[in-house]
């Protein structure tokens, strides 16, 4: 078996390079980025690569940044010290969520990733439900298939609690209760990462991210960290998402704590997360019900009878209205930025009326 399959190159990604071999490009995969610099994992090996200008150049849109997990097409110009990259292939499914900058876009940290473990610890105070439903609008939305792994299995005293809340909220993906110190739960998650597969871990700081990692490849490859007594908080030990090798399996992402999660556009993801809230507002009395103080709303009716659980209500209209604002505000960016090439035209235009009679010789 070849690099790339274990790497997981499928029929896919080889009717997508095809035309690209053809020209006379390289295969690599991003295996990490550092700094905007990918090292690429190429048949020779690992190797820096460097972003072609034409990619450099249009960086803000989403498709021409690599990012850890993105198949690539290289060419090696000569006068070079390393190659270029000079294409991206679609991605099959990408994890993005809304940029922490103050540009506040579309940020997409991995690509073409198979399953996601969004990963919560139930140590201390156990899982935190509500970034627990965030993380699966995301994991939901970037067209992979979720699943939820409980880690520190050893340092709860009420693991089975813990377990049906997961499970309550983690429609349609499975929950694994995990112990990376005595092996609970290893064997299940390796079975998510067959030969082929790419894994990725979404979690906060300190929940055992790269400690599973570790268990998972069977050696301290990535260093881990303790969390703070009293609140079980951990410090950002991954620095970079990272393409890992499991050893008889397929690949894993292993990504930095991340504190903020904010949504991008996730109305699929929204859907997937809260099936039960979707289907109730098919009986909705309005087609745009907002679910709130609306006559005939189904899903207010569901709560009132105690079939509807009202955190899970209060936690889908928090997300609603997020996703709601983030949408006002790209609205309102485009329309800047619409008002802004406006002007450009019309003082373009002012002057070059008032040189034409100039021109003219008049």
């Amino acid at each position: 078996m070849g690099v790339f399959e274990r790497l997981g190159y499928t029929d896919r990604e080889r009717a997508l390079f095809s035309p690209l071999a053809e020209k006379g490009f390289e295969l690599a995969r991003v295996a990490r980025v550092d700094r905007g610099m990918p090292l690429v994992a190429t048949a020779a090996g690992l190797e820096r690569a460097e972003p072609a200008t034409h990619l450099v150049k249009t960086a803000g849109k989403s498709m021409s940044r690599a990012v850890v997990g993105d198949w690539v097409a290289i060419a090696r110009p000569d006068g070079h010290d390393m190659p270029i990259i000079e294409a991206i292939l679609p991605r099959h499914s990408s994890f993005a969520r809304k940029d922490p900058s103050e540009e506040g876009g579309e940020q997409v940290l991995i690509a073409n990733v198979d399953i996601v473990f969004v990963v919560q610890s139930l140590s201390g105070s156990g899982i935190n439900v509500s970034r627990l439903e965030r993380e699966l609008v995301l994991a939901w939305e970037s067209g992979a298939q979720p699943v939820v792994v409980l880690t520190k299995d050893d340092l709860s005293d009420d693991t089975s609690a813990q377990q049906r809340i997961a499970e309550e909220v983690a429609f349609g993906a499975d929950v694994i209760v995990e112990s990376a110190v005595n092996g609970v739960g290893i064997d299940e998650v390796l079975a998510h990462v067959p030969l082929g597969v790419t894994a990725a871990l979404l979690g906060s700081s300190g929940v055992g991210k790269s400690t599973l990692v570790n268990r998972l490849v069977g050696e301290e490859l990535q260093e881990t960290g303790s969390v703070r007594e009293g609140d079980d908080k951990g410090r950002h030990v991954t620095v970079a998402r990272e393409l890992v090798l499991v050893p008889g399996g397929g690949v894993i992402i292993d990504t930095p704590g991340m504190r903020a999660v904010a949504l991008w556009e996730a109305a699929s993801g929204m859907v997937a997360a809260f099936p039960e809230i979707e289907a109730l507002a098919e009986h909705c009395r309005f087609r745009d019900c907002k679910h709130e103080d609306e006559p005939g709303c189904a899903v207010v009716a569901a709560t009132i009878a105690g079939d509807l659980p009202q955190r899970r209500l209060d936690s889908y209209r928090k997300l609603t209205d997020e996703l709601a604002l983030l949408a006002r505000r790209q609205d309102e960016k485009v329309w800047r930025e619409k008002e802004q090439a406006n002007k450009t035209i019309s003082k373009a235009a002012k002057r070059f009326y008032k040189s034409e009679p100039k021109r003219m010789g008049r």
